[in-house]
């Protein structure tokens, strides 16, 4: 188990979700664990239906799971930081972080229409869709998912 964590930052509508599952698939075609964490900064994801029993649970704020002969669902009132994040899901050989700009991962910025410079400071490379960029991080091509790939398990974090 390698245990290593990335982490992808970047505006909206970047690419950053399209960009990761090239990413995780070919690490889950190599054979490797691979878990993955969204951010939600504005708290917006629905992940229960109203009306539902786990819903009910949820809503007394509780923490609940939910499991099934297929997947185990975690619902938790609490934010929780990147270590205890790692306790949870304990088994993988690549942790992929979307957003979370402060954690101190490794990261790669991912810019579709501009490069946005207040990514740039916490960020070690960047992915675009052909925009010119003339810096000293490393500078992918967003499709460039091979080289990408083989640069995450040359940078990122030991977990």
């Amino acid at each position: 188990m390698k245990r290593l964590g990335i982490a992808f930052s970047g505006p909206s509508n970047s690419g950053k979700t399209t960009l990761i599952l090239k990413v995780a698939k070919r690490f889950l075609e190599s054979n490797l664990k691979v878990a993955i964490i969204k951010h939600d900064p504005s708290d917006k994801a629905k992940f229960d239906v109203e009306g539902k029993d786990s819903y009910k649970f949820s809503s007394l704020g509780v923490d609940v799971v939910v499991t099934s002969p297929t997947r185990t669902t975690y619902f938790n009132k609490s934010q929780k930081n990147l270590n205890d994040i790692v306790k949870m899901i304990d088994n993988f050989d690549i942790l992929i972080v979307e957003g979370l700009k402060t954690l101190p991962l490794p990261r790669i910025s991912i810019f579709r229409d501009s490069i946005e410079e207040s990514y740039l400071k916490f960020s070690n490379a960047i992915a675009t869709n052909n925009l010119k960029y003339s810096g000293e991080l490393k500078h992918f091509d967003v499709n460039d998912d091979l080289n990408i790939s083989k640069w995450i398990l040359e940078n990122a974090k030991k977990l």
